[in-house]
């Protein structure tokens, strides 16, 4: 199910872009010729009045097909005064950006639903994210337990916000390295001489469960500096959701559609000198799979990352490239400013500059999903106690 469903909400975000452009071509008076899920051959058409609704069989995108959007087309006389090159240059980058505003409002009105419904997210709590299997805490903790304490020491109060979260973290990481080997042993592996007192919220019940921690030896990666400490084999990054109001909501959901937007612009530009950044590119495939193990783990963090990833489609589609949307939107902009129209031929060098740019990227991003795919790769969390 959690297949379908995913489809389902890739194929939604397609058709929602693409009805942007069709609705603004339409307000405009511009002529529709298609309208398309997908590309190639269609397996589905139907045509209603002058624009022909369909869906292709190679599934990637979709689009909006306009009559005159290239200036050498042949078009019936009667339709030339609707012709896209015949409008003006406003009327051009309304129906272009109309297509990525709908993505950015698509991830505004998700966030916003799931901020003032289940919460404000945040992956800086002392919640469990993972557990190492011959850890002490195997079998006993889980993925997404709130540690409320160790030993007494509150790593969670229940509150609307979690204050100095690191400090808290670090400090459950000192109650649990307190407890020491047996005899003074510091033998790799040895088990605490007392238990630690863990008091966890699962399932929204609380209980306290009783651990001996291991003496384990940890490496600083940068330092390359080793010491031992005691351990219970988790790590925190877990998800959490704080409760919130609709004000709340109203105010936190600006502050992440930014932080998305500013972090891809960033990601982006390091893809041109950072090896570590294109080693983290991703493609469509890598955020299909993402979405629907999220799915299967938690519809409302699905509905996150489906709003993120309608955000970096606007993004990404606002890149001044052709075939892109912003490379549309650039060289209507250069012709308003040069005060005649562009050669097409300018554009068609451009364009195909920019195809080569998307492919590489594509290409780059699926050569990297499949790496993951085959040796499981997961993200980077938070090293917990």
């Amino acid at each position: 199910m959690s297949w379908v469903l995913a489809f389902v909400g890739f194929a939604v975000l397609i058709i929602l872009h693409e009805a942007g452009h069709f609705a603004a071509a339409k307000a405009v008076g511009m002529r529709v010729e298609k309208f398309y899920l997908f590309f190639g051959k269609p397996l589905w058409s139907i045509r209603r009045g002058e624009t022909e609704y369909g869906i292709g069989w190679i599934p990637a995108g979709g689009f909006v097909k306009i009559s005159g959007m290239d200036p050498r087309e042949e078009i019936p006389e009667d339709v030339v005064a609707r012709a896209y090159y015949k409008q003006p240059v406003w009327k051009r980058i309304v129906v272009i950006a109309a297509g990525p505003l709908v993505n950015v409002v698509i991830a505004f009105v998700i966030i916003f639903g799931v901020y003032a419904t289940a919460g404000v997210p945040t992956n800086d709590a002392p919640v469990v994210n993972s557990v190492a299997k011959d850890g002490a805490a195997a079998q006993v903790l889980k993925p997404d337990d709130r540690i409320v304490s160790v030993d007494g020491v509150v790593g969670y109060d229940g509150g609307l916000t979690y204050r100095n979260s690191a400090e808290r973290r670090a400090a459950l990481t000192k109650a649990i390295a307190a407890h020491g080997c047996a005899d003074g042993s510091t033998k790799v592996g040895c088990v605490a001489a007392t238990p630690a007192r863990v008091t966890i919220e699962r399932d929204g019940k609380r209980q306290t469960v009783l651990i001996k921690p291991r003496l384990t030896e940890l490496k600083d990666p940068d330092t390359g500096k080793t010491e031992k400490r005691a351990l219970i084999g988790v790590s925190f990054g877990g998800l959490d959701f704080l409760p919130a109001g609709v004000g709340t909501a109203a105010k936190e959901t600006p502050n992440y559609i930014w932080f998305v937007t500013s972090e891809t612009a960033k990601a982006i530009t390091r893809i041109f000198y950072s090896a570590e950044a294109r080693r983290e590119v991703g493609s469509v495939a890598g955020a299909y799979d993402a979405t629907r193990r999220t799915i299967e783990f938690s519809t409302t963090r699905a509905m996150i990352l489906l709003a993120v990833v309608s955000l970096s489609l606007a993004i990404i589609n606002m890149a001044p490239f052709l075939p892109l949307d912003g490379g549309h939107i650039f060289w209507a902009i250069a012709e308003k400013l040069r005060r005649k129209p562009i050669p097409f031929s300018w554009m068609e060098r451009a364009s195909v500059v920019g195809f080569v740019l998307v492919i590489m990227l594509f290409g780059l991003g699926l050569y990297n999903d499949i790496g993951r795919f085959a040796d499981g790769t997961a993200a980077r969390q938070v090293q917990g106690p």
